[in-house]
């Protein structure tokens, strides 16, 4: 990252990927950082406890989708870049409330690029304005299922299938509009499944983990074989910080994991094993006893891979952490911190996604 001291405006900083990457340029960078968090069920405070002390760090407890505290926060911080993270991202929750999803995902997007491009109009020839950038997080699901042999790249056609992965190809279309319409310095990644420590509950991994510990039964979708390109969060900031110092105005970029292709049913069986190791069961049977199979959700893509070559290429970025040795230290965590996800897991029992389902993504 550049030394110059930015003030870096983070939607969504209280999520997982959001929370991993304030820390990151808190510890990582000289640049204040400002986070609008609405804290969402999602939301978790606890995340940020390393970095909530730092004097460059700013809170601003906000909902995107309320354009007039958007307009007050840039007034008052005058960012010189956005990192956009905000979003509703459980695709089991999108089907059972897809309102929700379109007022945050596509309003709330719409909402800061208002913002955003006030902003960067009023810097029109100053300095400061060759490095403002408006940069956008969004998902691989965008492009659908994957057929065999193929990698999503960035030319890759838009096929939704969810009220999620609908919602975020919506906001990328508006985010790429700003950018030819207005000249707003966009930049869009697109970026396949994350793991990692602190993780929300509801999701397939920290679920699973959780579930298992818990004993209860480990709902798997279908017959298993959903494929998913698995980015450990923190090769997921590396890439972000990146794309923001270096990456081109209006371009493009998808992460991804590499090595990261997994079934979800080998996913599951690789979790059960890391805890008869780390955990084993009291009555010694294996936590594989747990999986059951269930009715597969609407919609579900069956197959995600990531292309990355243009950010390898480009940028010079690649992972740094092979999946194995990822998954191995998230199960630990998860393991020692239960004082982090207690609190959450006994708030969503009963929710969508936690106890039926098959684990969210």
């Amino acid at each position: 990252m550049s030394a110059t001291v930015r003030t870096l405006l983070v939607t969504g900083g209280a999520g997982f990927i959001g929370s991993a990457l304030i820390r990151h340029l808190i510890e990582d960078t000289p640049n204040i950082v400002v986070n609008v968090d609405c804290l969402t069920y999602a939301g978790n405070r606890a995340s940020l406890a390393d970095v909530e002390s730092s004097a460059r760090y700013r809170f601003e407890q906000v909902d995107i989708r309320d354009a007039q505290e958007v307009n007050r926060v840039f007034s008052e911080h005058r960012p010189d870049a956005v990192l956009h993270l905000a979003a509703e991202s459980h695709v089991d929750r999108s089907i059972d409330r897809p309102a929700v999803f379109l007022e945050t995902n596509v309003r709330g997007t719409f909402n800061l690029l208002e913002a955003a491009h006030d902003a960067y109009s009023r810097l029109a020839g100053a300095p400061a304005s060759d490095g403002f950038r408006f940069l956008h997080v969004s998902t691989d699901e965008v492009f659908g299922t994957a057929g065999t042999g193929e990698r999503f790249t960035e030319e890759s056609r838009y096929a939704p299938s969810s009220p999620y992965a609908a919602s975020k190809a919506a906001a990328d279309h508006l985010v790429r509009a700003w950018g030819v319409t207005w000249g707003l310095p966009v930049v869009t990644t697109n970026c396949s499944n994350n793991y990692g420590p602190r993780q929300f509950p509801e999701k397939l991994i920290p679920h699973m983990i959780l579930s298992a510990l818990e004993g209860r039964g480990l709902p798997v979708y279908g017959d298993g074989n959903h494929v998913r390109d698995w980015l450990h969060v923190h090769d997921h900031v590396r890439a972000l910080t990146t794309i923001l110092e270096r990456g081109r105005v209006g371009a493009y970029y998808n992460i991804g994991g590499r090595d990261g292709e997994r079934r979800n049913i080998d996913v599951v069986g690789s979790i059960c094993d890391l805890l008869d190791e780390l955990r084993p069961r009291g009555d010694g049977g294996s936590y594989r006893d747990q999986i059951a199979f269930v009715d597969e959700r609407p919609g579900h893509d069956r197959r995600y891979a990531i292309d990355t070559s243009r950010l390898t290429s480009e940028l010079g970025w690649s992972p740094s952490i092979d999946f194995e040795t990822g998954l191995r230290d998230t199960v630990a965590w998860y393991l020692e911190r239960r004082d982090w996800w207690e609190p959450l897991r006994r708030r969503m029992h009963g929710g969508a996604g936690s106890e039926s389902g098959g684990g969210g993504e």
